[in-house]
């Protein structure tokens, strides 16, 4: 097997066992990021003297036989909404273009814990508002055709790792961020539960809705990704569960039968889908009957009503979380020189997208007076009802593998 063809996990064990190094793993990232990232503009910054030098101290662990993390020596990507200290951190815009902060997020150091290779920090739609990765700094292309967008708006995280540009790589979903992007490139995407990872240092879009999750190659490489980055976290207080609590081993969950695994088909979920894709579920849904699952259609009452209901959340909080970037405490400030007021608005006219600067509208006018309740206020009651139909049919005790068998269907139980 080629290391070209390795998934993250076979190359974590190669490199543990001294079949090949940590710093020919990241020489041959970087060979294929100069074959392709011309075409694919999967990536904002690279790092790659960082990362060669990363490479070789984890080899010299190795070889001092050290104990390695579960990640070790493998080159992962970061999404560029997702802190380091180590090089910008842009959200794909022009008003962060040249941020860089002061710490690091709390994924990213559990990265580094387990001994992964950052190569590089990757493309997005400007605050991750997208589906289609053209709205940022630049322009990503799908690899497997670049007159096709590679989704969005963590697109240049599945471009990456469809194109053999990183092994693995995280991005972040607020509402399909993560998944469409993914499915897009004819790799793996996953969201995780909402607080199953920590968003601190998670540039926020809707920060009730935002979540980081891994893309991958295989389903085994994001349970891999999801054992380092999945856990408490005390910096972020929407974070799940207790400090000393035990953690799931996702690795050890994909083992288990799934013969009386039970798995819910809503149909209205796929209303209008395309007749190849709705092969391919159809496909899937087959397979798993076969192995033994138990498959049974749900109704949701109240999910025509959810897409509304995103768009008036989100985009309220966008306008709320991006308030703070006002050409004073740091980030982009226009040169035109005026009073504060002046300075406020030119900085954000000019440092905001045209998308961007449309769901700030949309959000400040869902939460002006007068207007609130009957908006956002009702938004928030239309997501409990949402909820309650989930639980209605006990969504929350059954098996967590049904979440993983769900989100390869395309149904998303979180």
């Amino acid at each position: 097997m080629t290391m070209q063809n390795c998934s993250a996990k076979q190359l974590r064990d190669q490199i543990a066992g001294g079949q090949v190094s940590s710093v020919k793993a990241a020489e041959t990232i970087f060979d294929s990021i100069d074959q392709y990232e011309p075409v694919i503009g999967a990536y904002i910054s690279t790092f790659r003297e960082q990362a060669l030098s990363r490479a070789g101290e984890i080899d010299a662990k190795i070889a001092a036989g050290k104990q390695t993390g579960a990640l070790a020596g493998v080159p992962i990507a970061i999404k560029d909404n997702i802190c380091t200290t180590f090089g910008a951190t842009t959200c794909g815009s022009k008003i962060l273009e040249n941020f860089h902060s002061p710490y690091n997020a709390t994924v990213v150091e559990k990265l580094l814990a387990a001994d992964a290779v950052i190569i590089g920090k990757t493309n997005m739609d400007e605050f991750a508002m997208g589906s289609s990765t053209e709205t940022g700094l630049k322009q990503t292309f799908n690899p497997w055709d670049s007159t096709r967008v590679p989704g969005g708006s963590s697109g240049g995280s599945a471009a990456a790792v469809a194109a053999g540009m990183c092994f693995a790589a995280l991005g972040s979903d607020t509402g399909g961020s993560i998944r469409q992007p993914a499915g897009f490139c004819g790799v793996v995407g996953l969201k995780p539960t909402y607080g199953r990872v920590s968003r601190f240092g998670l540039v926020a879009y809707g920060s009730s809705l935002d979540q980081i999750g891994p893309i991958s190659q295989t389903v085994t490489d994001s349970a891999l990704m999801m054992n380092v980055i999945a856990g408490h976290d005390p910096a972020d207080s929407t974070s799940v569960g207790e400090k000393n609590a035990a953690t799931c081993d996702y690795l050890e969950k994909l083992d288990e039968p799934i013969d009386n695994l039970k798995i819910a088909i809503v149909p209205q979920f796929n209303a209008g889908a395309d007749k190849h894709v709705q092969k391919a579920l159809d496909d899937a849904i087959e397979v798993y009957k076969q192995l033994g699952a138990e498959i049974i259609e749900i109704d949701l009452p109240h999910s025509d009503y959810a897409i509304a209901a995103y768009y008036i959340i989100a985009t309220a909080e966008a306008s709320s979380n991006l308030a703070r970037y006002d050409g004073v405490h740091y980030g982009y400030r226009s040169p035109a020189v005026g009073d504060y007021v002046q300075v406020y608005s030119k900085s954000r006219a000019e440092g905001f997208g045209k998308e961007v600067k449309r769901r700030i509208m949309l959000g400040t006018y869902a939460l002006s007076s007068g207007y609130y309740d009957a908006y956002y206020l009702k938004a928030l009651k239309v997501r409990n009802l949402i909820r309650d139909d989930f639980q209605r049919f006990g969504f929350d005790n059954w098996r967590s593998g049904v979440l993983w068998a769900c989100q390869v269907l395309g149904v998303d139980v979180e």
